[in-house]
């Protein structure tokens, strides 16, 4: 009954119209980011396929396969047109794909632990990418639709399965965009001719993409034989149809480098499908940067392109508004995470990310020791990848992110080109065990072949040191630390494990900034302030993180005043 009071009826009146209002402008919102499915020629579903167990840990469904090797490494077989291929992924991988999502899930509430500003992270990523299907091939549009279809339940409160896998490709994109500070760095190089043992192209790549410990448990390598195009190996997780790393039958190879980037207004292609689509379609440099230049990509790129056919390598850069192709004119090429093409050498935000962050340190590190290694064969290549030092080999404590191996890789990968071979890295980071497979074995005996162990690169005898136990340790400790700083798990820190913490990796910054951001949440900033002046003592990753310190120590100031 409406009320006869006029103040009341006013009230009642705007209420009314303000929730009319925001339920129509809800309503709009949900209509606008709601993402059609893509149209297939087929009527089969995740149901139309029957998964037969081979053995332990060992799947197969029609003639692709899913089986976990003796190194812990997953390995795929896939094959047919788009759709199908990603219904059986899906079917095979089930299980693989639903553990990765939850420890997804789980690290971005970790980085982002307030349920507020998760709903707002959410509203953003949905309206950002409600375009994002306009910018994919439909061929990848189709296969992320089937692998969806096997995704898991749990996560429809995040959104349908469909619209969640096709935004978990974009989640590289859309954390580059959204944290151009703290940005993890990976670091690449080329070698050929006179620099290379066998004068041929060899490459290496340190992919440090860290989502935490768990969602490394599962590294996935899928050989895929397309329906169209040429078939490729690419190495990453379960539920990535995109590519990180990877090589194809015609000995073209993909790496990506994050580059600094403005932010951007709306969700163009995913670089990994842009990488897939080279890698499914390139023979040669040209071939791959005509498919470079005809897409559109949201955020600042580099993708070092290894050709067989061309023994060379280049540097694709790209941005949301330009793209160049870096050739170093030698023997040699490295990629950080800076730009070195003159498209972009004078740009501002190019200038700035050299001079405030540590990609300039990786890029003169990785020069320093390639310099020493000539000429290169793949054993002197894991070597490279898995140094822990700065530069002139001065040591800055384990965990460093001005290191190459930073020791939060999720893998590492080396390429020899002209003979279609590729050597992974076993857990954990790259300190495991590079194995080697060969592409022409693998596409002649789909079912049979395996990593050739002949051919393996030996893991780090690092991991048998003492230094390597008290790192792990460390880290244990480190992120209890940041569980509690972060989250609020309750977490004391005893003065045994204070004193362990330090003596376990005393030369990193990290070790006190850490310790300091602990003594910060429980409000001793005499404590908090003594220890992030003295990670200011040791080398500190960048520019932009010792001005991070310096705000902290002055926000403990104000506290104590």
């Amino acid at each position: 009954m409406w009320p006869k009071n006029r103040l009341a009826r006013t009230i009642l009146k705007f209420l009314s119209i303000t929730f009319l209002v925001v339920g129509l402008a809800f309503g709009l919102f949900i209509w606008l980011v709601k993402l059609p499915t893509p149209e297939v020629n087929s009527t089969k579903t995740p149901q139309s396929y029957k998964r037969i167990k081979l053995g332990p840990d060992s799947y197969k469904v029609d003639n692709c396969w899913l089986r976990k090797n003796k190194n812990g490494i997953w390995e795929m077989y896939l094959e047919g047109a788009p759709y199908e291929r990603g219904l059986i992924y899906g079917v095979l991988a089930k299980e693989l794909m639903e553990k990765q999502e939850v420890h997804f899930v789980a690290q971005i509430k970790e980085i982002i632990p307030n349920s507020f500003f998760l709903q707002v992270l959410k509203g953003f990523v949905a309206w950002f990418n409600k375009d994002i299907y306009k910018y994919i091939q439909d061929e990848n549009l189709q296969e992320i639709y089937g692998v969806s279809q096997s995704f898991s339940d749990q996560f429809n409160y995040i959104g349908p399965k469909y619209y969640r896998i096709l935004n978990y490709h974009a989640a590289h994109d859309i954390g580059h965009a959204l944290t151009d500070l703290n940005m993890v760095g990976c670091t690449s190089f080329a070698v050929n001719n006179s620099l290379s043992k066998d004068s041929t192209l060899l490459i290496g790549r340190n992919f440090d993409f860290y989502m935490g410990d768990a969602f490394a448990e599962d590294k996935l390598i899928v050989f895929i034989n397309p329906d169209k195009g040429y078939k490729f190996a690419s190495y990453a997780w379960a539920g990535l149809t995109g590519v990180v790393s990877g090589i194809n039958e015609k000995g073209i190879t993909v790496t990506l480098n994050a580059s600094k980037s403005d932010i951007p207004y709306g969700a163009k292609e995913p670089i990994s499908l842009l990488a897939r689509e080279i890698l499914q379609y390139a023979a040669t440099i040209d071939e791959a940067n005509a498919i470079a230049k005809k897409r559109d990509t949201f955020v600042s790129e580099s993708l070092l392109i290894g050709s067989a056919q061309d023994n060379k390598a280049v540097i694709i850069e790209k941005s949301p508004k330009k793209m160049d192709v870096y050739s170093s004119g030698k023997d040699y090429l490295v990629c950080a995470n800076h730009y070195q093409g003159s498209a972009f050498i004078k740009d501002s935000v190019n200038i700035k990310n050299l001079d405030e962050t540590d990609s300039k340190a990786r890029f003169e590190r990785m020069n320093q020791l390639m310099t020493r290694n000539y000429p290169m064969d793949v054993n002197k290549a894991a070597e490279i990848l898995r140094d822990k030092k700065g530069l002139n080999d001065t040591f800055i404590g384990y965990g460093n992110s001005r290191s190459l191996n930073q020791l939060i890789a999720h893998h590492g990968v080396i390429f020899k080109p002209a003979e279609r071979k590729v050597w992974v890295s076993t857990p954990p980071y790259q300190l495991g065990k590079f194995i080697c497979y060969d592409l022409n074995d693998v596409f002649s005996h789909k079912e049979t072949f395996h990593a050739i162990d002949s051919l393996a690169i030996k893991a780090d005898t690092f991991l048998l040191s003492g230094d390597y136990k008290k790192f792990e340790a460390f880290k244990a400790t480190k992120q209890k630390i940041h569980k509690y700083v972060m989250l609020g798990i309750p977490y004391k820190l005893t003065p045994a494990d204070e004193f362990a913490m330090v003596t376990n990796n005393p030369e990193s910054y990290v070790t006190y900034l850490t310790l300091g951001d602990y003594y910060e949440k429980q409000k001793n900033y005499d404590k908090a302030i003594g220890y992030y002046q003295e990670s200011l003592q040791h080398v500190v990753a960048s520019k932009s993180e010792i001005k991070t310190i310096k705000a902290k120590i002055e926000a403990c100031k104000k506290e104590k005043s």
